[in-house]
C-alpha cells in the first residue's frame, strides 16, 4: 500500500523554523522504509490504496483534530516527533479517540523502530484488503464428525470479507475424469519416491481435479470432504492438498471451514506454509502437544516420504519432517469471535505407528490446558516462526471484534 502522510501543525509555530528543525525526521524514516511517505489530504482516510498516518508536527493541534475527526475513518496511527510538544498533543488526541471507541496507537522512536512499526501495520492493512478479494471453495459438506464447526457464510463475508463457495463433490468427480494434466515441479520426485504407481496416478487425478476447480471458480483456497474419496477411489486428497499448498493455494481437509479460514489468515500474515493438524497427545508437565496429520505443504517439510493414509491404509499419505525451531499455533473459532494463539517450539519429529503420518511435538508458550478446558474444536494450525505479535496486531487493527482466549 501507499503511505499517506496527513500532517497537523499549529499556526502559532514559525513555519520556517518548524520545517528546518524537522527536515530530517521524515527522510530518516523513509530511508528505512525504502519508499516515500506521500503528503496527503484528508481523503486518504477513505482510500483503500493508502495507509493513512497522522503526523502531529506540533502541540496545539488538538482542537483542529477534533474538528476534522468526523471526516476521518479509523483506526488511527499518530506519528510523533521528539520536538515541538508533538508527543503531548498526540497523547491528548489518542485519549480523545479511545473515548470515542476508536483504535489508536502513537508511533515514536528512532527511524528503525518507526519504519518497522509502519511496515508491520501496513502488512495488516494489506492482508485485510487481500481477504476481501479471497474466494474459498467448500467441496462437499464438512465431515460428519465436525459437529462444532459450522460457519455462517454471510457473517464471514461481512467480517473478514472472504467469500465461501459451496461446490458439490460431483463437480470434483467430473473434473477428475477429464484429461487435465497440470504441471507440478515435484511430479518426477513424487513418482521416484513411490513404487505404488497406481496410487500415485490416482492421487494425481485428485490433484488435477482440485486444480481444475481452483481455476474454474477462481479460488484462493479450498477444503474438501476428503473421506468421500476413499469410498469411491480408494485414495485420498492428502498428496493433492500437499501439492496445492506448496503452490500457494491454501488447501485443507475434512471440509473444516474454520480451519481453512485460520489457515488463510495465518498464511496471508506470515507468508509461511501452514500445517493443519490433529492435536493428539498432551504432556501437561512438559507443556507439549503432539500434532499429527496425513498431509502438509510439501515446501514446509525438510524432507518427506510417501506412505498410505493412516485410518484406511489406502492411497497416498504424506509423512513430512518439519525442522525444529520456533513456531506459531493458531485457531479462529467457528463464529469468528474468538481465537487461540501461542508461540512455541517444534522440539521433535515422531514416528508413532498409531497416529497420522506427519507427527511433531510442539512446546507451547501458553498453557496446554487450553485444549482440555477451552479448545476451539479439533484442528489447529501451525506455521514455522514466531509470528504471535503480528497475529495479535492483526486482530487489534483489522476492526474485527475478535477476542483472544
Amino acid at each position: 500500500m501507499k503511505i499517506g502522510l496527513f500532517s497537523l501543525s499549529s499556526e502559532l509555530h514559525n513555519k520556517e523554523y518548524l520545517d528546518q528543525t524537522l527536515k530530517n525526521f521524515i527522510p530518516s524514516i523513509e530511508a528505512k522504509l525504502y519508499r516515500r511517505m506521500e503528503s496527503a489530504g484528508i481523503e486518504v482516510f477513505n482510500s483503500k490504496e493508502y495507509l493513512p498516518i497522522i503526523f502531529i508536527r506540533t502541540g496545539g493541534v488538538e482542537e483542529k483534530f477534533k474538528t476534522l475527526f468526523p471526516k476521518m475513518k479509523g483506526p488511527f496511527l499518530l506519528l510523533s516527533s521528539p520536538k515541538h510538544n508533538s508527543l503531548a498533543a498526540s497523547l491528548e488526541i489518542a485519549t480523545f479517540l479511545r473515548q470515542k471507541g476508536e483504535k489508536v496507537e502513537i508511533i515514536q522512536g528512532d527511524g528503525d523502530y518507526i519504519a518497522s512499526k509502519i511496515e508491520e501495520i501496513d502488512k495488516i492493512f494489506e492482508v485485510k484488503n487481500k481477504l476481501a478479494s479471497t474466494r474459498l471453495g467448500v467441496i462437499g459438506r464438512p465431515s460428519d464428525w465436525l459437529i462444532s464447526s459450522a460457519v455462517d457464510y454471510k457473517k464471514t463475508k461481512e467480517s473478514l470479507g472472504i467469500s465461501l463457495i459451496d461446490i458439490e463433490m460431483e463437480e470434483l468427480f467430473k473434473e477428475m475424469e477429464r484429461d487435465h494434466n497440470f504441471i507440478n515441479s515435484k511430479v518426477k520426485l513424487i513418482k521416484d519416491k513411490s513404487s505404488n504407481y497406481e496410487s500415485i496416478q490416482g492421487a494425481g487425478k485428485i490433484y488435477n481435479g482440485l486444480k481444475s476447480l481452483v481455476n474454474k471458480f477462481g479460488l484462493s483456497g479450498l477444503t474438501i470432504r476428503c473421506f468421500e474419496l476413499l469410498k469411491i477411489y480408494k485414495n485420498t486428497a492428502c498428496l493433492g492438498l500437499a501439492w496445492l499448498n506448496e503452490e500457494g493455494i491454501i488447501a485443507g481437509c475434512e471440509g473444516d471451514v474454520p480451519a481453512l479460514l485460520s489457515m488463510v489468515i495465518l498464511n496471508y500474515l506470515t507468508g509461511e506454509p501452514v500445517f493443519m493438524a490433529n492435536p493428539s497427545y498432551l504432556d501437561i508437565q512438559k507443556n507439549t502437544i503432539t500434532l499429527a496429520h496425513c498431509t502438509l505443504p510439501l515446501n514446509m517439510a525438510d524432507q518427506f516420504f510417501l506412505t498410505t493414509h493412516f485410518e484406511s491404509a489406502l492411497g497416498v499419505g504424506v509423512k513430512g519432517i518439519i525442522g525444529e525451531g520456533k513456531g506459531t499455533l493458531f485457531k479462529l473459532s467457528s463464529d469468528g469471535e474468538r481465537y487461540f494463539l501461542s508461540s512455541g517450539e517444534i522440539v521433535e519429529n515422531l514416528n508413532l505407528p498409531d497416529l497420522c503420518r506427519t507427527q511433531i511435538k510442539f512446546r507451547l508458550k501458553e498453557g496446554v490446558e487450553y485444549f482440555l478446558k477451552n479448545s476451539l474444536g479439533n484442528h489447529h494450525l501451525l506455521c514455522k516462526g514466531d509470528y504471535s505479535k503480528l497475529v495479535i496486531d492483526f486482530f487489534t487493527w483489522s476492526g474485527l471484534n475478535t477476542q483472544r482466549i
